[in-house]
């Protein structure tokens, strides 16, 4: 017999994954002040792997428009700038020899916007995840009326359900506009 509470569990789990999904994948996208998160994907070439670029050098933020690297070691330079380069930041390192530094330029209003679109298509991704995994609970209780389980326990159920996609889908909503108002705010 299907167990209801694992299934709006696992369903909820899903949801949250989701969630989490977008909060992390919204940190990475730039909205005009420096933030060490933007070099979160850049990966680079250490002894042979590769690995994230908090892993071979400091990152810090001196002010608002700016983000030192300093390298733990002094041949990882041209590695760590090559890398930057390559990455779709679109930002140019500047090197002094003992620190590189990132120079956060301000946005143009169409780079705005398309930073807001790309938010949207983020948030519309993690809102389809949401929406499936409501589904796959569903078609785990419709399976579970076959195998014996009483249709009002079934409704409740997908009535939790239901409750559960809501408030997974406000949540997204919410870091959607406090991502898009961090973006448009000059």
């Amino acid at each position: 017999m299907t167990d209801v509470k694992q299934c709006l569990n696992e369903a909820e789990e899903k949801m949250e994954e989701a969630v989490m999904y977008l909060e992390e994948s919204l940190a990475r996208i730039r909205a005009g002040k420096a933030s060490v998160r933007i070099l979160d994907a850049i990966r680079v070439d250490s002894y042979g792997s590769m690995v994230p670029l908090n892993n071979v050098a400091a990152l810090t933020t001196p002010d608002a428009r700016t983000i030192a690297i300093k390298p733990w070691d002094k041949s990882m330079f041209r590695i760590i700038e090559k890398a930057i380069i390559d990455s779709d930041l679109g930002i140019m390192p500047e090197n002094n020899g003992e620190i590189i530094r990132l120079g956060i330029p301000p946005l143009t209003e169409e780079r705005r916007r398309s930073l807001a679109k790309q938010c949207g298509k983020e948030a519309e991704q993690a809102k389809v995840s949401i929406r499936n995994a409501r589904r796959d609970g569903i078609d785990r209780l419709k399976k579970g009326l076959k195998d014996g389980l009483s249709e009002d326990v079934e409704k409740d159920a997908e009535g939790e359900l239901q409750k559960a996609h809501d408030r997974f889908i406000r949540q997204a909503d919410t870091l959607l506009a406090a991502k898009e108002k961090e973006i448009m705010t000059v």
